[in-house]
């Protein structure tokens, strides 16, 4: 099996920062995106990735050589994005008719991921949401398979979203019904949809399952993203106040502080990520994602992100600020 991730996005909703770093790269509870979804198909035993990249591709590529390097990785790059559809398309022969699992690059989700990928069926993930006219959508029969997807609708059927996670077996299927949208030119909502080609597969008689996620982390925009940080501290960081050393500071966990930091005369957390190597002097953070090499003084942040190589001094309550930035608030 292996495994599809798309990171070719340019991350709009999350501008200024997605400008210089991709969103997969954001910092997050002490990990990034793509790291947390990485380590999900490594613990499957999954070794033989494909990354769809595009915008800011080469940082994926030196993140995923320098923390993976075991991993057996192919780039595939998106030239012109045309949707989540036509990023699996050109990934086929990379694939060559293997089963695959594709995991959207902003989506984390907890699930049993060994048991999705044993399965005999093609699977795919979600969840109950209230309002499903944002999502993919999945409809299903009296046994229980997946009867429909649609993505989008205006009326739904159903109230069960498709979270971003495929676990197909049929593959060449799949790309025959990708190809297929992509001569006639099917597009919903301006983009080649990866979701009509999965309904595409189910008229042709594929039977698909649907697998609940324990848990859905949106990190596709500044306030799920916090949101989902302070979650996810909760979950992954286990050092307690005690554990981090700093001069005439006091911790309010949950937090996670990367390597080499200078922090002085502050008050951090709780809901605090930090880069590694920054410095802080001065300051009070909550509820906030600092990223690496940035320098913080006499500042109050709080519900804020702050890129990497960033210099802030003076007052402040509310910013979102993108990598290589100075601002005096004086």
């Amino acid at each position: 099996m292996k495994a599809i991730i798309p990171v070719a996005g340019a991350g709009t909703k999350l501008r200024p920062h997605s400008y210089t770093q991709p969103k997969a790269l954001i910092p997050l509870a002490g990990k990034t995106v793509l790291s947390i979804i990485i380590d999900q198909m490594r613990e499957a035993g999954i070794q033989d990735y494909i990354f769809i990249v595009g915008y800011l591709g080469d940082k994926i590529r030196d993140y995923v050589k320098s923390r993976y390097p075991e991993l057996n990785a192919t780039y595939v790059h998106q030239i012109d994005r045309q949707g989540v559809g036509h990023a699996i398309q050109i990934a086929k022969s990379a694939v060559n008719g293997d089963e695959v699992i594709v995991v959207l690059g902003d989506t984390i989700c907890e699930y049993d991921v060994q048991e999705v990928v044993n399965s005999p069926y093609s699977m795919l993930g979600v969840r109950k949401v209230d309002d499903p006219r944002e999502f993919g959508v999945a409809e299903l029969d009296s046994e229980g398979y997946i009867d429909h997807v649609i993505e989008k609708p205006q009326i739904p059927k159903s109230n069960l979203a498709l979270v971003g996670i495929y676990k197909i077996k049929e593959s060449n299927q799949l790309f025959d019904c990708l190809e297929s949208n992509y001569l006639q030119g099917l597009r919903t909502h301006g983009e080649y949809s990866l979701t009509d080609a999965i309904d595409c597969m189910l008229k042709q008689g594929i039977k698909m399952k649907p697998f609940r996620v324990d848990s859905w982390f949106d990190c596709g925009r500044k306030e799920t993203l916090l949101e989902s940080n302070a979650t996810l501290l909760k979950k992954f960081e286990k050092r307690r106040e005690s554990d981090y050393q700093f001069e005439n500071t006091v911790i309010i966990p949950p937090v996670s502080i990367g390597e080499g930091c200078d922090i002085r005369n502050s008050i951090i957390g709780p809901n605090v990520t930090i880069g590694e190597n920054t410095r802080m002097n001065f300051s009070i953070v909550r509820n906030s994602i600092i990223g690496s090499y940035s320098n913080l003084y006499d500042i109050v942040l709080e519900s804020s992100i702050i890129g990497s190589d960033t210099a802030l001094k003076g007052e402040a309550r509310r910013l979102s600020i993108g990598d290589n930035t100075s601002i005096d608030l004086g």
